[in-house]
């Protein structure tokens, strides 16, 4: 199976994980941005990015579920080995929201 087919696979697995099964309010709106297995397929980095404004709260509450949504990921899977998780908070967003308003001042400032 390709590496990029599992990161896909993974990715929807485990959003629908997110949505459905873990019951943890401090998770609270949470967004798998990405997937990246390694070439031996023993780690996956998943990276989140949370609507909430408490980043810190929520980043504790995914690592002490890492646990759960693996074994419910491993039932998904047909693999023989489920990948361990580790969850990586993706800034993308917020840096291109950041460069984005920049360049908006700085056409603003051109045009006075």
């Amino acid at each position: 199976m390709k590496k990029e087919k599992m990161n896909n696979i993974i990715q929807r697995e485990l959003s629908e994980i997110l949505q459905t099964e873990v019951k943890d309010p401090q998770i609270g709106f949470c967004t798998i941005t990405d997937v990246s297995v390694t070439n031996d397929l023993s780690i996956a980095k998943v990276y989140v990015s949370f609507l909430n404004k408490n980043i810190k709260k929520s980043m504790n509450a995914l690592e002490r579920s890492k646990g759960y949504i693996r074994s419910l990921l491993a039932k998904r899977l047909t693999i023989r080995k489920c990948p361990e998780l580790q969850f990586v908070l993706d800034t993308s967003l917020e840096y291109g929201n950041k460069i984005e308003s920049i360049i908006h001042d700085l056409n603003k400032d051109e045009n006075l």
